[in-house]
């Protein structure tokens, strides 16, 4: 055999593990077609633009449903989440899981982010919050065992403090009881009124995983807007405190009754 057919025969065995390995890697996932493809484009291109940094291993746990809560700063915060998700704190092999986020349908329905939002399983979310279809849809998925990712300050924050967070969160939390995982994003790109620098500005960004938070004390409650006021709040502070920032409507809360004042007239209700 020549040299230039051994260098060939060399390239073809390699190419046919690495074709191997990539069908292998397809099946264990479980990913339909479109998914995988943005899964193995997400593990070159966020490393490699934004050298991807966390505190800790991903707890989001293996199998069953939680809702993944967190800042936002950037239009790439849900691929910064998505990263490495896989590589969890539980023993074993795990499966990286799909999180589907909340999305804003002006950006859901734009030619392009449709494929995207459709692949990624995201759910299209009016601003106004009037239609309750998608917050009834997020519950039926987390009572499925999926995962789900909120960003309760309604917009990207362009300020240090974190704003007031929608009390969808807790809505969902406590309908679903299952744990709220706060995830703080630091250092992610941003563009100002451009959607599209922060895709192709490098940066380096850190990604603080914070423990599950348990709500089961809230669960026998009954969902009043003082209770769904206090729990989103709560999140929200412990998502600030992760962060190392402030949770800007604190004055306010300071002043709005708890749930513990209103324990004498507030019926128990279990659903």
């Amino acid at each position: 055999m020549t040299p230039d057919s051994s260098a060939k025969l060399v390239l073809l065995i390699y190419l046919a593990i690495g074709v191997g390995i990539g069908v292998w890697r397809f099946r264990r996932l479980n990913f339909e077609p479109s998914t995988w493809f943005l899964w193995g484009l997400e593990r070159l291109y966020v490393p490699f633009m934004f050298h991807w940094r966390a505190n800790r291993r991903c707890p989001f746990p293996a199998k069953g449903g939680g809702l993944v809560l967190a800042n936002h700063r950037s239009p790439v915060d849900p691929l910064l989440i998505w990263m490495n998700n896989h590589l969890g704190e539980q023993s074993g092999a795990r499966r990286c899981r799909v999180i589907g986020f909340l999305m804003a349908r002006e950006y859901y329905e734009i030619p392009g982010l449709t494929w995207i939002g459709r692949a990624m399983q995201c759910i299209a979310v009016n601003r106004e919050g009037k239609d309750m279809g998608p917050a009834r849809a997020a519950l039926e998925r987390l009572r499925q065992g999926d995962l789900i990712g909120v960003f309760p300050e309604g917009g990207i924050n362009e300020g240090t403090a974190l704003r007031e967070g929608d009390t969808g969160i807790a809505w969902l939390a406590l309908h679903a009881q299952v744990p709220v995982f706060p995830v703080y994003l630091r250092d992610s790109p941003r563009g100002g009124d451009d959607m599209v620098a922060p895709f192709y500005t490098r940066s380096r960004v850190s990604v603080i995983y914070g423990d599950p938070i348990d709500l089961s004390a809230y669960y026998d409650c009954k969902r009043t807007r003082t209770l769904l006021r206090e729990v989103t709040d709560l999140l929200m502070r412990r998502l600030a405190e992760l962060g190392g920032v402030t949770y800007a409507p604190d004055a306010v809360c300071a002043e709005r009754p708890t749930v513990a004042a209103e324990s004498n007239a507030m019926p128990r209700a279990t659903g």
